[in-house]
C-alpha cells in the first residue's frame, strides 16, 4: 500500500503518513558496557542537539530527533570481555550536523568543563581538513562522535 494514498491528516506514531521518511534512519541501537554513564553522557549531549527523550526500560534509554532515534543498550557480561575499539570491524564513529559554528565551540567548551577529551586537539577545528569545522571526542565505551558545523 502506498502511503501516499492515506489521508494526509492521517497519522502513524506521530508522523504523517504523507511524508516521505524513505531511506531516512530509523533507529541505531548500540549496546554499552554502563548504561548509567552512557545514559549521562549521551542524554546531556543528545539534549544539546534537541533530542528529546523517547524510551526507557531497565536495560535501556533512547533518545528521539524528527524521524530518528538513538539507543542504548546494557551489554550482557558474557559479552564485554572485548572493548570496542574503531577500528575493528563495525562502527567507526557517529558523526551529527551542528547549527553552526558558534554551536561546535560552545559545545566544544562544554565537553571540557564536563571533562571530556578533545581528539585531535591539536588541529580542532579543523581536523577533518581546512573546510570543515568540527568536533571530535569519545562517549564513555570511546566511540567517536563528531559534531560538524555546516
Amino acid at each position: 500500500m502506498n502511503l501516499r494514498m492515506i489521508a494526509e491528516n492521517e497519522k502513524i506514531g506521530g508522523l504523517l503518513l504523507s511524508e516521505d521518511v524513505s531511506g531516512l534512519i530509523h533507529h541505531i541501537e548500540i549496546y554499552v558496557s554502563n548504561l548509567s554513564s552512557s545514559s549521562d553522557f549521551w542524554g546531556w549531549f543528545l539534549g544539546e542537539l534537541g533530542y528529546e527523550p523517547f524510551q526507557k526500560w531497565e536495560e535501556g534509554i533512547s533518545w528521539k530527533l524528527g524521524h530518528t532515534y538513538l539507543v542504548f543498550i546494557q551489554a550482557k557480561e558474557k559479552f564485554m570481555d572485548v572493548s570496542y575499539h574503531r577500528c575493528r570491524v563495525g562502527l567507526n564513529h557517529l558523526a551529527f550536523h551542528a547549527k553552526s559554528r558558534q554551536q561546535v565551540d560552545e559545545l566544544t567548551e562544554r565537553l571540557r568543563l564536563r571533562g571530556v577529551s578533545l581528539l585531535y586537539p591539536d588541529k580542532h577545528p579543523h581536523a577533518g581538513g581546512k573546510d570543515v569545522y568540527a568536533l571530535y571526542f569519545e562517549d564513555p565505551d570511546r566511540i567517536k562522535v563528531e559534531l560538524v558545523a555546516p
